[in-house]
């Protein structure tokens, strides 16, 4: 049958119109909204531990907030750099996510003797999640009771007071060299496989004291058989009201606050990452998030993309100076 011109216009207006009315309604081929499956967020240390709670904390309160499931997957080893190799090769799509630690990010680049398999390039800031300033905590049978008494101690008797870290390079080992650089004393440094060998030793008599994250040392401080001098850190910590920071202990550069971020892939598009920091703020700031990260001896505390690029910068600067100044390098 001869189709007339008439009827080849009319058949074509009919499909030209359908295919607009699709395209206007979302289903010629747009790309689904993000996020539109779940979120895998690769944490570089075994289960355990502040990064470990940090990741499935945030996971576990996300999902709800952001429409789709966080599932927190420990690729642990390598000072972190199994982890960050894995974020690194992953598609820049905002599915697979790096919750940093920032020992791993901007200690362990500068005093490792290789060099690391990824760069700060890889990766692009996405927001800052908890904070943790480590606290000066020592053996309670020692005749010291503040910074100032540490501080005199240490000047008269050089080398004697000894302090534990969980291995070279760590970023106990660089505050006690910060310590010792900004108070001008000199200790010996005892380097541990882990802090909780280190402690282990400190509640042993072993060793004189160590630094560290506040939650593994609360049980010990509470009993009275470790005793706290100061948080390395500009605030107080809410678990720990009484103990001085050491800015107000007369040292403000003994600044050695970890934390906890949320990195993406290079290349990630920025309306995906607008949106996974704009719902990760949301979480920071609910108080049950606050205050579950308060009972573990750390403070929620969210910075943007702007804001956590900058603490990177800093923070690089910043241990690089006290890395070189005491010839610190990794095992």
């Amino acid at each position: 049958m001869k189709t007339t011109r008439k009827q080849f216009n009319t058949l074509m207006f009919a499909v030209l119109g359908g295919g607009a009315a699709l395209a206007s309604s979302g289903a010629w081929a747009q790309p689904a909204a993000y996020p539109a499956k779940p979120i895998t967020m690769v944490v570089p240390t075994a289960a355990g531990g502040t990064t470990d709670l940090s990741a499935r904390m945030l996971a576990q309160a996300l999902g709800p907030v952001i429409g789709q499931s966080v599932v927190a997957d420990n690729k642990g080893g390598g000072n972190g750099n199994i982890a960050a190799s894995v974020v690194k090769r992953a598609e820049p799509d905002g599915y697979t996510l790096l919750m940093q630690y920032s020992g791993y990010h901007v200690i362990s680049p500068i005093v490792s003797k290789q060099t690391p398999p990824w760069e700060q390039k890889d990766f692009v800031p996405v927001a800052n999640v908890i904070s943790a300033p480590q606290i000066i905590v020592l053996r309670a049978d020692l005749p010291i009771k503040t910074m100032a008494e540490l501080v005199a101690y240490a000047k008269a008797h050089p080398g004697k007071l000894n302090y534990a870290s969980s291995g070279n390079g760590s970023l106990q080992h660089v505050t006690g060299a910060m310590l010792e650089q900004q108070a001008g004393v000199k200790m010996m440094h005892v380097p541990y496989k882990g802090t909780g060998p280190a402690l282990q030793d400190l509640l042993g008599g072993q060793v004189d004291l160590t630094f560290g994250t506040a939650p593994p040392f609360m049980p010990h401080i509470q009993s009275g058989k470790l005793r706290v001098l100061a948080v390395t850190s500009k605030e107080r910590l809410p678990s720990l009201p009484e103990v001085p920071t050491t800015a107000e202990a007369g040292y403000p550069q003994v600044d050695a606050t970890s934390w906890f971020a949320v990195f993406a892939p290079a290349a990630t598009p920025k309306p995906v990452i607008d949106k996974l920091t704009a719902d990760i703020g949301k979480v920071v700031n609910q108080p049950a998030f606050k205050q579950k990260v308060q009972e573990q001896g750390a403070t929620a505390h969210y910075q943007n993309p702007q804001q956590l690029g900058d603490k990177v910068k800093s923070d690089l600067a910043r241990w690089t100076t006290v890395v070189k100044a005491s010839k610190i390098e990794a095992d």
